[in-house]
């Protein structure tokens, strides 16, 4: 089931199945800003990520000397037994609580919550981290909405950039063919702030970055000026990543990331990886802004 909210300047749509957002629209303009998933290409618009982020090496991670056979991205996207929790005027909460079927997978007593909250012409995608077990908890959280582009008419791929708050010199890490982080880079932001979107940029998956100086990057059309801007102060790393031939772009904020090719599967020692105090809880929130 969907449910919706809007404000004076946007609305939003969100799944109860993986508690994904499936719409972001202006209300003044009408305009739809997060890509259609259109399933001959890429069937998704924006998954939530918990308890880890990308591939994990072998399928499986190593937990006091058990294995757990953890889905790539997690255990919430597409996940059926997420249920609306609450719904106000601006806002709507999702949760997802853990059973004996998430055990089996992930061995921590989690509850995670998300909250879609529109602020103006902003929409806050806060997270909230519940560990109800008596061990420290682990895990990982991101997000993956794609965002149309060209947005317009007349306007291709190409008129699009991503322009960062500041000048970065940062590099890709190169990833396996399973998704796997490789222990090579690539150099992407030389003495920039700009990423000039094309049809080749993501010819070897996502875009990773670790050491960026920027909190914030926005999407932007050499055309049609500014479209949106994501602020992402409380992840440390950041995926950029299309579909190859798919019209749209997302911008990934991260805690946590991909396991490397290197991995030892020790889930403790995982790159990346959060540690919660036993019945401790975690927030963090990244935030959409949409210009109309």
């Amino acid at each position: 089931m969907d449910y919706s909210v809007k404000n004076e300047h946007l609305k939003i749509t969100v799944g109860e199945t993986g508690a994904e957002l499936s719409q972001i629209q202006s209300v003044v303009t009408g305009k739809d800003y997060l890509w259609d998933a259109d399933p001959d290409v890429w069937a998704s618009h924006a998954p939530v990520l918990f308890p880890v982020i990308g591939a994990i090496k072998n399928g499986f991670v190593t937990y006091q000397a058990k294995q757990y056979a953890l889905p790539r991205h997690g255990i919430v996207r597409n996940n059926k037994k997420v249920r609306l929790v609450n719904q106000t005027e601006d806002s709507l909460t999702f949760g997802l609580k853990y059973d004996e079927e998430s055990l089996a997978i992930y061995p921590f007593q989690f509850e995670f919550l998300i909250i879609y909250k529109l602020d103006g012409n902003k929409l806050i995608v806060h997270h909230k981290v519940i560990n109800h077990g008596e061990n420290e908890m682990l895990f990982s959280l991101g997000g993956h909405p794609a965002f149309k582009c060209p947005l317009h008419e007349g306007e291709t791929y190409e008129d699009y950039y991503l322009e960062f708050e500041a000048v970065e010199n940062d590099s890709t890490w190169l990833l396996s063919k399973d998704g796997l982080v490789k222990n090579e880079t690539r150099a992407v932001l030389e003495h920039t702030n700009i990423l000039h979107l094309n049809e080749h940029l993501f010819d070897n998956d996502a875009l990773i970055f670790k050491h960026l100086v920027s909190k914030q990057v926005s999407l932007r059309s050499t055309k049609s000026g500014q479209v949106i801007t994501v602020h992402y102060e409380d992840f440390p790393y950041l995926g950029i990543w299309a579909k190859p031939g798919g019209h749209f772009v997302c911008i990934e904020p991260w805690l946590g990331i991909a396991d490397s090719e290197e991995s030892n599967q020790n889930f403790e020692e995982k790159e990346g990886i959060l540690k919660l105090a036993p019945h401790a809880n975690f927030e963090a929130s990244f935030v959409i802004e949409i210009y109309e």
